[in-house]
């Protein structure tokens, strides 16, 4: 998994594309597309452009987050 060079939410931009999806999450940008086309993932469609604002993604992780039980 590759590492964050981002340390906190608050480094993040107000809107995060693919790639900045991709670097958070330790993910391979490729696996940040597929995660934009999930049916609840909160993307804002611009055009053919598709952001996330940033509070709804740290929003997104908390909702998803299991602590460890893996459901």
């Amino acid at each position: 998994m590759k590492e964050s060079i981002y340390k906190s939410y608050d480094e993040l931009p107000l809107f995060l594309n693919a790639e900045i999806v991709a670097q958070v999450l330790g993910i391979a940008p490729s696996s940040a597309y597929e995660l934009m086309h999930e049916a609840g993932f909160p993307v804002l469609k611009i055009g053919n452009r598709m952001v996330v604002p940033k509070e709804k993604f740290v929003r997104w992780v908390e909702e998803h987050t299991t602590g460890g039980s893996g459901q």
